[in-house]
């Protein structure tokens, strides 16, 4: 076969043909294309520029990563700052306790960010288990803190921090509680709503019952601190979330983080302000809050079955029972109770250990939970 020679401006007219048409002898990146277009004296497309995320959404990733981790392992966070409060109390001491209240604002607004109308839909739809659940919250825990004060002989100061602790309503962390437990999700959301929005009136009335003959209880003013640091915030929460959604839905992705510090910020706070009596009653502050919670998870579960509510809701009832606002408990001792500075301790203590042990006791309702059948479907709404 001949080899004929084509000239150069033939070459180029053919190539430059085939680069327009996009061909079967067109081979983008291939030794081919690279020759064909040195020859032709074409230039290379330019690449594009893979496009960049904004800067914006790159923090907003970050943050949403950081706020999963504070989440997951929060009681190991809680724990880890507390015994840092502990021994080495100048490391946080720029924590006030005065801070106390606005922290706890922080975390009540967060929780009223996750709130919906639909929330509160199990009231009106259930509102028997509502109100069995309430009356078991308001009725177990303020009983049991106050026989546990008595069999320990606690001083005054001791006794009206573990009686404000079962005075107080509902923690917003049952809901993940129960969540994780396979339990009656809706039942606990609707239970620490009520409980919440009763507070102001209940917290103050049982404090004095409980307390009254033992130190001086100002039920008017503890009604008042309850609605300015837990009502009007979570008020203020649910109507954005209900007006700017659109924003609240990115807001909410890193509340575990707002909330886990300052819930953090209040342990060390109160541990870093009283460490040197921590040290002398410590084991006995830690007893008595073990046994006031792992009692009121036992107690609300029993009730709960004595009354034949169905497995889920006995596992929501009984985690929203024995997990308290400790939070709120510490703002009232140390807002109302300043006179006693160990008041404050038994809701500090508290908040560590009741993410510790309510974590242990989901893991093992949701093994039961397994074994027995699987749990209805529901949502979660998140807090503190």
């Amino acid at each position: 076969m001949a080899i004929r020679v084509v000239p150069q401006r033939d070459f180029q007219a053919f190539v430059s043909k085939n680069n327009r048409r996009q061909g079967p002898f067109h081979f983008p990146g291939s030794n081919l294309d690279i020759h064909s277009r040195h020859l032709c004296n074409v230039s290379p497309k330019p690449a594009v520029a893979q496009q960049k995320k904004p800067k914006g959404e790159c923090i907003m990733n970050a943050l949403k990563k950081l706020s999963n981790f504070f989440g997951q392992n929060m009681a190991v966070i809680v724990i880890a700052v507390a015994a840092l409060a502990l021994l080495a109390p100048g490391s946080v001491s720029f924590i006030k306790t005065s801070y106390v209240n606005t922290l706890l604002g922080i975390v009540m607004f967060g929780m009223g960010l996750t709130l919906r109308p639909g929330d509160f839909k199990v009231v009106f739809s259930r509102p028997k288990d509502v109100v069995l659940g309430c009356i078991a919250q308001f009725t177990i825990m303020p009983l049991l803190a106050f026989l546990l004060t008595r069999l320990f002989r606690l001083s005054p100061e001791l006794a009206i921090g573990v009686i404000l602790v079962g005075t107080c309503p509902g923690g917003t962390s049952s809901n993940v509680m129960t969540y994780l437990s396979k339990g009656d999700v809706p039942l606990s959301v609707g239970m620490t709503a009520v409980s919440t929005v009763l507070a102001p009136f209940l917290t103050p009335l049982l404090t004095y019952v409980y307390a009254g003959a033992k130190v001086d209880v100002n039920m008017a003013s503890m009604f008042l601190s309850i609605i300015k640091v837990v009502i009007v915030p979570i008020a203020a929460g649910f109507i954005i979330n209900h007006f700017f959604s659109r924003f609240t839905q990115n807001v909410v992705e890193i509340l575990p983080l707002i909330s886990t510090t300052a819930i953090v910020a209040i342990v060390a706070a109160v541990v870093s302000a009283n460490s040197s009596k921590i040290m002398t009653s410590g084991l006995l502050i830690v007893g008595v809050v073990i046994l006031h919670n792992v009692l009121g998870y036992f107690l609300g579960f029993s009730i709960g079955k004595l009354l034949k509510l169905d497995s889920s809701k006995c596992r929501a009832i009984s985690i929203e029972v024995g997990m308290q606002n400790s939070g709120l408990a510490t703002s009232l001792a140390a807002t109302h109770f300043a006179q006693y500075p160990l008041a404050t301790i038994p809701g500090a203590v508290f908040s560590v250990w009741h993410n510790i042990s309510g974590a242990v006791l989901a893991n093992i309702y949701a093994r039961t939970a397994g074994q027995a059948g699987p749990a209805p479907s529901s949502a979660v709404s998140e807090g503190q």
